[in-house]
């Protein structure tokens, strides 16, 4: 097993703020869509790396891939990080988001882990600061999952400290593979992590979250605050991490720029009905600028507001008819897939 890079570390202290009125109503997945061009991120190896290059399938099996081999990054400044799996060519590839605090640091979804993600932060310079040898100069470390689908939760069991809304807590922890919806095949993976490598021996391995969180919650990362928002209906734990002072909303796959999924096994379109009103209220109140989605590209508040709006337009009963039939082929597809058992 990977194990995350230094030692245990304490969970982060939460702020509790006050009730403010009633709670909001109360995976991936067979993704149809297709991915959009990648913006260019920087290997942390010598030679330049352009994103979505295609690599032949060599004949000799090639050595086991280092995490500075398998992941990029870019800097957005402000000591946010968006990182992505580079041989992972799917509409399923997650983003993953590094965000540094001045007492702690937060990573956002940690894809399927098939390389250690904490080393790579680590190697890579982006958690370690230059003049600190000692792991006592680094920072406590969570990884926050937005939800439990496998492309944003597989690595989760690399870190020491992982944290996850109620509603999934129970799945993660038992290693649900029918919840997680994991959906991986051969074709997607361009270059095979280790020798012998094939996408069916992939499973979500169950993680005990360290701090199960609520709506409300206020993850305190000391010179910046992320408000926990639960806003179901792609799953029914998915959250959106809220930074009110910056005005940054990190989505998961709550909303990103394409067609919405709302047919898994524990999709809920009236849910998300409420949870589009939900954004259409940040919007309409000058809360949000910048969306920081699960997938794709990152974009702003007139792009959100109509995202929303369009799913609330169109979540009438032809809507439901249809993607009932959906997630019905869905469930049995995720139960076939996930009954059979990794040699």
């Amino acid at each position: 097993m990977l194990r995350a890079v230094g030692p245990p570390r304490a969970p982060l202290p939460l702020l509790r703020p006050r009730p403010r009125g009633p709670a909001p109503r109360s995976a991936p997945s067979p993704r149809l869509r297709a991915p959009s061009a990648a913006p260019p991120f920087t290997a942390a190896e010598p030679r330049v790396w352009t994103a979505r290059t295609r690599h032949a399938r060599l004949a000799a099996p090639l050595p086991s891939m280092s995490a500075l081999e398998w992941y990029a990054h870019k800097s957005l400044g402000d000591g946010i990080f968006w990182i992505q799996e580079r041989f992972y060519e799917s509409g399923n590839r997650a983003n993953i988001w590094l965000v540094r605090g001045s007492e702690q640091d937060l990573v956002i979804d940690t894809g399927l882990g098939l390389r250690s993600l904490p080393e790579y932060l680590y190697s890579s310079g982006l958690l370690q600061d230059r003049g600190a040898k000692e792991d006592s100069a680094r920072r406590p470390l969570l990884a926050v999952a937005t939800h439990v689908h496998f492309d944003h939760s597989g690595g989760l069991y690399q870190f020491d400290q992982v944290a996850v809304h109620h509603a999934e807590a129970e799945a993660l922890a038992r290693g649900d593979n029918f919840e997680t919806v994991t959906w991986l095949s051969d074709s997607e993976v361009v270059r095979a992590p280790s020798p012998g490598w094939r996408a069916r021996h992939f499973r979500v391995q169950a993680v005990q979250p360290t701090l199960v969180l609520q709506d409300g919650d206020v993850l305190n990362l000391g010179d910046r605050q992320l408000t926990v928002m639960h806003m179901p209906g792609h799953s029914r734990g998915s959250i959106c991490l809220h930074d009110k002072d910056r005005k940054i909303l990190f989505s998961g796959d709550v909303v990103y720029d394409g067609s919405l999924i709302d047919w898994l096994p524990y999709s809920r379109i009236s849910d998300y009905v409420g949870t589009c009103e939900r954004l259409i209220e940040l919007v309409d109140r000058g809360l949000v600028e910048k969306v920081l989605p699960g997938h794709f590209n990152t974009f702003g508040a007139e792009r959100l507001f109509r995202l929303a709006s369009n799913y609330i337009s169109k979540a009438g009963i032809c809507h439901k008819v249809s993607t009932f039939a959906m997630r019905s082929l869905a469930s049995l597809a995720l139960r076939v897939t996930n009954s059979r058992t990794s040699p």
